[in-house]
């Protein structure tokens, strides 16, 4: 839904969206009900991989700051910042299938698999910054940034606030932080994802590559489109990211004091 909105090109493109409702209204009717699942395997083939490079190297990175002279909430930050750059080099390709299947707004039926979509891109560009892995530094931006404030944000201000002692309240301590800590990591990595989505997605005029770069596509959708067009789709990654990035600190730290208890 996000990927829709971002790489729509404001009101005069023939396929932009009034609006939320209206995104799922068009994709049903015109797409039916599998519209809405479109580009799903490439995520669910990342998901795993991507979860644990991201939490593996962010304790690493962690343990490797620990030796500097950093304070501990600049070091989580960091820290933060490694594993999003890490994690950015393992998912891009798989976002580069996902972001032209999701683009593609044929009958699921008709739409080519993942594998064919991924054949279909290695053939035709190769696994280069052209190809499988175009919007590398878009994506090192957006998972950069979002997991240097995810993380820097959730332990800081959870170690600010006092714990509870009654495991329910304390459940929706965390939980809190983590909805707000993911929000906020939403809100200020977006133009990263809407400048990555209009460089993986379909160029304006096929055979011409008019978002080349980030920061060139960044400009260049500011100039043409003003500046709410780098927070397109920003409701639906909310809406995903908020309460899925909390889900994910609460497992990641019940799973690791489960361990440390255990091990």
């Amino acid at each position: 839904m996000a990927t829709r909105f971002q790489i729509q090109r404001g009101k005069g493109d023939p396929n932009s969206y009034k609006g939320l409702g209206d995104c799922f209204r068009t994709i049903f009717h015109k797409e039916g009900l599998y519209g809405f699942y479109k580009g799903i395997l490439p995520p669910i083939l990342a998901e795993t991989p991507k979860r644990a490079v991201k939490f593996f190297t962010f304790e690493q990175y962690k343990k490797l700051l620990s030796f500097t002279p950093l304070s501990p909430a600049v070091a989580l930050s960091v820290a933060g910042l490694g594993s999003g750059l890490t994690e950015a080099l393992v998912v891009n390709p798989f976002e580069v299938v996902k972001v032209s299947l999701q683009a593609n707004r044929d009958s699921f039926k008709v739409q080519p698999s993942s594998f064919a979509q991924a054949r279909t891109i290695i053939n035709a560009d190769g696994l280069g910054l052209r190809g499988l892995n175009k919007g590398l530094t878009s994506t090192l931006g957006r998972h950069g940034v979002f997991n240097m404030i995810y993380f820097g944000f959730y332990f800081n201000v959870k170690d600010a606030i006092p714990a509870s002692q009654d495991p329910t309240l304390e459940f929706m301590r965390k939980f809190a932080i983590g909805l707000v800590s993911g929000t906020v990591s939403s809100c200020v990595n977006i133009p990263f994802d809407v400048a990555k989505s209009r460089i993986q997605g379909p160029q304006t005029v096929p055979g011409q590559i008019k978002y080349r770069s980030c920061f060139q596509t960044m400009g260049l959708v500011y100039r043409e489109e003003g500046y709410l067009a780098l927070y397109k789709g920003l409701i639906p990654k909310i809406m995903r990211l908020g309460p899925g990035g909390a889900i994910m600190l609460l497992v990641y730290e019940y799973v690791s004091a489960w361990l440390q208890k255990n091990w």
